[in-house]
């Protein structure tokens, strides 16, 4: 018999506006949505908490932090991966798009091997084994300023579940590390480089953009024809940045460091990201543009929780706050980025479509989060 589930006398999140009512799921699906207090038999008295979709989370180096917890230290994948799965469920993500890097620097002062089509093998034989509790696909970060981006982009097909291919150029000085300086503090910070190293690293990176940069980049765009993609730029900082990335047929932008670059965004018809780390600090560890200040003039449409998977629904709170609408703020992490990556059956509550939910209140502006159910089965 097919399982029902009716979660009422809550505050139900819809698209534009927040209702008390109840959603009611039978089997995987969304069937229906009531207003009113009554909690029909059968039904769980929520007792005035939110009801809205699980979060969708475009972008995320979660999963690379996870197997790689300290520089050098390669943590055991598949315990990795069931970590990064229940952290990310614990937070109300229910789908995930899994960054991880294609394109190599075996050799230099820094060197960066491949790892993303080993991982993603590892991470599909566990969803075929039933171990993860949340919707994943492949978001494959291009890096342009590298040695074997095309050779390992040739690794991947249209059957592995890529949904997203960004353009990653981290070129010293321009785009995300303009300011050099901020560079240096990281590198040093992270990686132990003394003044030398890091003076041959940017210059490795440099020499390798020139010679490869503008190949790469061409191949990236056919890669993710080819997958089925959706094609998103990174760190455009520039009207013409943008420009070039909208005859790439770039929909999505993720994290424009300017305004200029965000509003050139909006003209192009490009969805903006923004990570969610920025909104809660109050702007960002890189010195670029602050999210509140895109949110303030209307040019900020979805968030990413970036590297702190427990940012995401904080920050769609307090975008409601920004804006006094929660339902707008949820819909930054739901319907919008599901819209962007194409996904038409979850990231609203709406009849028909997936019942991916999440339980919560705010408290003391923070919200807690109390139960994630992912296609009507509860898994947190």
């Amino acid at each position: 018999m097919t399982e029902e589930l009716i979660l009422a006398n809550a505050s139900v999140v819809l698209t534009d506006e927040t209702i008390t009512g109840s959603v009611r799921v039978v089997g995987e699906t969304i069937t229906d949505i009531a207003t009113g207090s009554a909690i029909p038999k059968g039904g769980i008295d929520c007792e005035g908490d939110y009801i809205s979709p699980g979060l969708v989370e475009l972008h995320t180096d979660n999963l690379e932090r996870h197997i790689q917890p300290r520089p050098q230290v390669d943590w055991p994948h598949a315990a990795a991966i069931i970590a990064h799965d229940s952290e990310l469920v614990s937070t109300g993500i229910t789908t995930v798009f899994d960054a991880m890097r294609v394109g190599s620097i075996p050799s230099g002062a820094r060197r960066y091997l491949k790892y993303a089509r080993g991982l993603s093998q590892e991470l599909w034989q566990l969803r075929e084994a039933d171990a993860l509790k949340i919707s994943h696909f492949l978001h494959l970060r291009a890096e342009v300023c590298s040695e074997t981006l095309v050779d390992e982009l040739d690794e991947f097909g249209p059957d592995d579940r890529v949904g997203l291919v960004s353009i990653m150029d981290h070129t010293p000085g321009q785009r995300q590390f303009r300011d050099i300086g901020k560079l240096e503090a990281y590198m040093k910070g992270k990686y132990a480089m003394d003044d030398d190293t890091f003076i041959q690293h940017v210059s490795h990176l440099k020499t390798l953009r020139d010679r490869h940069g503008e190949q790469h980049e061409i191949e990236t765009v056919k890669a993710a024809r080819r997958f089925g993609a959706v094609l998103a730029s990174h760190d455009d900082t520039t009207e013409e940045q943008v420009k070039v990335s909208a005859g790439h047929g770039i929909r999505l932008a993720e994290f424009p460091t300017t305004i200029e670059a965000a509003r050139a965004c909006h003209d192009h018809g490009i969805k903006v990201m923004m990570g969610a780390p920025n909104i809660i600090r109050g702007g960002s560890h890189s010195g670029n543009v602050a999210a509140q200040d895109l949110a303030e003039l209307g040019y900020l449409d979805i968030m990413s929780s970036d590297y702190v998977p427990s940012s995401l629904l904080l920050s769609a709170v307090q975008l409601g706050d920004i804006w006094g609408g929660l339902a707008r703020g949820i819909r930054t992490v739901t319907q919008a980025p599901a819209q962007a990556a194409g996904l038409k059956d979850r990231g609203e509550l709406r009849p028909g479509l997936r019942a991916d939910l999440i339980r919560f209140r705010i408290r003391a502006g923070v919200p807690a989060l109390n139960a994630v159910w992912s296609r009507g089965q509860r898994v947190a």
